[in-house]
């Protein structure tokens, strides 16, 4: 552990507490702890890149949004990877057959057809709102990374349906990210590491979800959260202590990353 040098940290369930609606200031200090003692720390989230920007009030080293399809920083892109313009009408057609409106993510905005009970849920647990777009048909023109849609697990194969390059991201029950199916976070650390020229050894990661499974697999110390799945827990190479409690925060100071 001793030769870290970068951290990959998921958002929600992970740095940002679910319940409470925000981020401990122990958690804060463990940020700014790992960048002076000259880790980078890089977010890897499925939000998009106006949500992540300035978040908590620090400046991370790397932006992995859209589940890695859309990776920054200061000095500009890393990787772009958005889904074939195919596969999104593709998509759009299947949500209205199974009346199920949608998100569609571009590099700076979100455009939804419509709003239901999941889909306005999915937003709010992020703290954010969603509304319907006049311009969607022209926004599904453009560049989508992302598509956000209300879903369970039955309607998941749906969603997808006749399309060439697009998978379902899912770390809640209720609805789903649909991204392309070459990408992942999996591939998005990959690519930022490969950016930074660090070694999967000597990179670390925390997550909660499912959707944190690829970024698990692609580096060599996956940490789980206490609150985390028990599918990601199976693939960690340990477990931290919870979000509420601080895990991250005592699980570094334990391992004399901070």
């Amino acid at each position: 552990m001793k030769n870290i040098k970068i951290v990959f940290f998921d958002i929600d369930g992970t740095l940002f507490d679910m319940d409470t609606k925000t981020v401990s200031d122990r958690m804060k200090e463990t940020l700014r702890r790992l960048q002076a003692g000259g880790i980078k720390i890089c977010i890897a989230t499925g939000r998009g890149p106006m949500l992540v920007y300035d978040i908590f009030g620090v400046r991370f080293d790397a932006y992995i949004t859209f589940n890695g399809s859309y990776c920054f920083n200061d000095e500009g892109v890393i990787f772009s990877n958005p889904l074939s313009y195919d596969d999104v009408q593709q998509i759009i057609r299947n949500t209205g057959e199974i009346n199920r409106p949608v998100a569609l993510a571009t590099k700076d905005r979100i455009a939804a057809n419509g709003v239901d009970a999941e889909l306005l849920a999915f937003f709010q647990i992020g703290g954010h709102s969603i509304d319907k777009s006049p311009d969607f048909d022209q926004v599904a023109q453009q560049e989508v990374f992302q598509i956000m849609s209300g879903g369970y697990l039955s309607e998941r194969a749906a969603l997808v349906k006749d399309t060439e390059n697009a998978k379902v991201a899912a770390w809640w029950d209720r609805a789903v990210d649909i991204v392309p199916a070459d990408g992942g976070k999996g591939r998005g650390v990959a690519k930022v590491l490969e950016y930074f020229g660090i070694d999967r050894a000597d990179a670390m990661a925390f997550g909660d979800g499912n959707n944190d499974l690829e970024m698990f697999q692609a580096v060599d110390n996956g940490i789980a959260m206490g609150n985390g799945s028990e599918d990601l827990k199976k693939i960690a190479r340990d477990v931290c202590g919870r979000v509420s409690e601080d895990g991250i925060y005592h699980y570094c100071l334990e391992h004399g990353l901070i």
